[in-house]
Formats: C-alpha cells, structure tokens, sequence
C-alpha cells in the first residue's frame, strides 16, 4: 500500500518538540480566551460609547433646533444667523440651515454637499433623522430636524469617539499579544517540568548508549513515574551486570589461554628454526599454523584488553602531547610521516590508551588498505583530531559505524589469509575514545581509501 502524505499536524509534530507542542498548545489557548474577552469588551464598549455620543448629539440637536424654530417665528428679529452662530460656537460642530432652497452654515467648515439626500428628505418629510458619515475624511454624526419651512442640521465630530476606539482597540490587541507570549512562557516553563523525568531519562539512556553503565535515575515520588524509574535502573543494573559476567569470563579465557598459547608460540618458533629440514608440505602447513597463532596471540591480548574496564582512573590521567604519541607510533612505520597542523592543545588523557588507539588504527590500516598514506594531528573544538588516510578499498557508508563493532572484519571476515585482523582492533579505538568523552568517525578519504578522525576533547593548561 502507498504510503499517506503526512498532513499538518504529522509535520507540526515531527518539526515541534513535545515541550514547544505543549508551549504552543498554552498560547493557542490563551489568545482564544484573551481574543474572545477583547472582542466582547470592545463591542460592548464601542456600542455604548457610540450610543451616548449620539444620544447627547440628537438631544442637543432636537434642542437647538427647537431655538432656530422659534427664532424663525419671530417676525421682531432679522433671522436666525445670530442664533446659529451662537449655537456653533458651544463645541466643535457644525450647524446648517436650509430654507427656501438656499443653506446658511456656521461653525466647523462643512461642506452641504456632503450631507445624504436620504438623510434631508426624510427631516424634510417632517421625521427627525441621524447618519454617520465622513465629511473632510473625518467620521462625523448628522442630525437633521425639520423646522419651519426649512430642515436644521447639526453636524457633530466623532475624531474624538474614533480616536478613542481605535485606543482601545490597540490597548485589547496588545493585551492579547501579551497573553499569547504568557501563555508561551507559561505552557514552555510547565512542559518543561512536566517532561523533565523524561529528559532525565532520555539522558540516563544516553550515557548507558555511551558505555556509562554507573548511570541511573533518581527516585521519583510520582506515583506514575517511579515505576518507570525503578524499571529503567533495574534494567541498566543488569545490564551492568551482564556486561561485567561477560568482560569477567573473557577476561578468564584470555588468561587461561595464555600458557598454552605461549607453548604454540614457542613450538612453532623452534619448527621455523628447522623450517629447511621439512617437506614442502610440511612448510605450508607450518606457516599457516604460524599465521594463526600470532592472529590467535593478538586475539587473546585484544581480548584481554576489552576486558578491562573502560573507566579510566585519575592515577592514570597524566597531561600529553598527542602529537609526540602519533609520532612515537608511527616511528619509521612505511616512512609514514605525521603532519601536525597549527599547535595542538595538550590534553589529560590515559597515555597507554592513547598509544593503543593510534597503533590500532595505524595496524587497521595496514592489515586492510595496505597501509597509512597520511597522518595528521590538528586542534579542533578544544581537543586534539587524529586523521589516519589510507588508499585502500573504502569503507562503505553503511558499515562505517558497524566496523567499530567487536569481531567486525567487514567483507573480510570469515576468510582465512586475509590480512591477519582480529575485528577487535577498532573496537578497542572506539572503546578507549568514548573513555575519553571523544569520538571516532569514519569519512572518505581524498587519498581514495578511508578516513578515521579521532577527536580528543579537553585541553590541558
């Protein structure tokens, strides 16, 4: 079956860890809740403070209009052009008059043009009316009264209810913003302690990967979770244990196999001292019984020597110059020189595993590429970088972390005269460097082989 596209929240879910999931999922929440408050609060506080500015605007205008009314029944006075403008001098509005086809306007400019025919035919109708409208580009209110033989329009701004609005609009924005990053903060800081038994354990199991089999979790009150950290310290105390039986019987192998394997060495060195005194026959017998013995000696001394334990302690830690240890490796192996870029911090190291993982590397090599082509010590990150080239066949990408397994021997293994490896050598490198809290990689090489990088943290002072 064709497998199905992932959909968003596949992606948000592998993009997102858990922590910021739970963070995210705090903030969506909170701008809902802070959105839907803001939202409310501003239709309810717009609603009522539109409703009273034009409350006061048609009260005030009904009024006014009543004045202009009865000034234009008074025959005694001249009109109501004194009136009018007394009446727009009492704030910031306009005031319009139209009788008999012509207007007479006083206070705040206006443009008559403006006003909705709607509006003055239905005051003129004899139906007092209002309207928001935009005059000048400014929101203003339009109150049209009919009086005698003529309509009466005050015409009041609303900049200022606008302005307000648009004040509180940007204060409830703003107040949503910061709920959305409390809530961020807040979901981030309660992942954070929600999940922190699982970094805990996450970490434990990291340092168990490494080789740190002294790791464990603390216990824990929580009735959910200290099964889990009892079940997860069990299962690391007995794998310690397992690999301690198992490091114990090698180790009690490799001795006892000591003694009869030094008498095979020691008998096949008296037959090649009388190797001119036997058939031909008998001489290919005994140089494949040689070969195998001393691959059979390495075998036991690597074996012996997995089977320590990796800690190193302080008595063995002494301050050296990782580049006087390549050299004294190398020495006039294949007249394989050492390059040393720059200047090498010194770092605080097990000399004696030092000097095992380049001659392991150097012997890798040799018995599998025929030999280093190059080797170079640099600074990097703070340690030290030990690069050994070969032009051998290569690694291919999808061994190069299998290689560093015991009795790893690649294509190789299983074959008899091949090179004379072990599948122990590299082991003991990675081994030894994890020791070191370092690491080991595998690249391609432009000499046409491998690349092994060896990288040493923590320079000494």
């Amino acid at each position: 079956m064709a497998a199905r596209e992932a959909g968003p929240g596949t992606l948000l879910r592998r993009r997102l860890p858990l922590r910021w999931r739970v963070a995210v999922a705090f903030a969506a929440v909170s701008v809902v809740i802070t959105g839907l408050l803001a939202v409310v609060t501003w239709h309810l506080a717009s609603s009522y403070l539109l409703g009273r500015r034009e409350l006061t605007a048609t009260t005030q205008a009904a009024v006014d209009g009543r004045l202009v009314e009865e000034a234009l029944r008074d025959t005694s006075r001249r009109g109501p052009g004194d009136l009018l403008q007394g009446l727009a001098a009492g704030g910031d509005i306009a005031i319009a008059l139209r009788r008999n086809g012509s207007w007479t306007v006083s206070g705040d400019p206006l443009d008559v043009t403006t006003l909705p025919r709607d509006l003055l035919a239905l005051a003129a109708s004899g139906t007092a009316a209002r309207q928001r409208i935009l005059s000048g580009g400014h929101p203003v209110l339009a109150v049209a009264t009919p009086v005698d033989q003529g309509v009466y329009v005050e015409v009041a701004s609303l900049s200022g209810l606008d302005a307000t609005l648009r004040f509180l609009s940007a204060l409830l924005a703003t107040g949503v913003g910061v709920s959305a990053l409390l809530g961020l903060g807040l979901g981030n800081w309660a992942g954070r302690r929600a999940l922190r038994p699982l970094t805990e354990l996450r970490d434990a199991a990291a340092r168990v990967a490494s080789g740190d089999l002294d790791a464990r979790l603390p216990e824990l009150d929580d009735a959910d979770l200290a099964p889990l950290a009892a079940a997860f310290n069990r299962t690391a105390e007995d794998l310690q244990r397992r690999v301690r039986r198992d490091a114990r019987f090698a180790g009690d192998v490799s001795h006892e196999l000591r003694s009869p394997l030094t008498t095979l060495v020691n008998a096949v060195a008296i037959l090649r001292r009388r190797r001119a005194e036997l058939s031909p026959v008998a001489r290919q017998a005994l140089d494949l019984i040689d070969a195998d013995v001393h691959r059979f000696r390495k075998m036991v001394i690597d074996l012996l020597e997995i089977s320590r334990d990796d800690r190193i302690d302080d008595d063995d830690l002494e301050v050296c110059d990782v580049a006087d240890v390549v050299t004294h490796a190398v020495g006039t192996r294949n007249g394989v020189t050492v390059d040393v870029v720059g200047t090498p911090p010194l770092v605080l190291a097990d000399r004696r595993r030092l000097d095992r993982v380049v001659e392991n590397l150097l012997d890798n090599a040799a018995h599998h590429a025929g030999g280093a082509v190059h080797v170079e010590v640099s600074p990097c990150r703070g340690g030290v970088a030990v690069t050994v080239d070969d032009a051998g066949p290569g690694i291919p990408p999808d061994m190069r972390e299998e290689v560093f397994e015991r009795f790893s021997r690649g294509s190789g293994a299983g074959r008899r005269g091949d090179s004379g490896g072990t599948g122990l050598g590299l082991a003991l490198v990675a081994r030894h460097v994890r020791a070191h809290h370092g690491t080991v990689r595998i690249d391609d090489s432009p000499y046409g082989g491998a690349r092994v990088v060896v990288e040493i943290p923590g320079g000494a002072t």
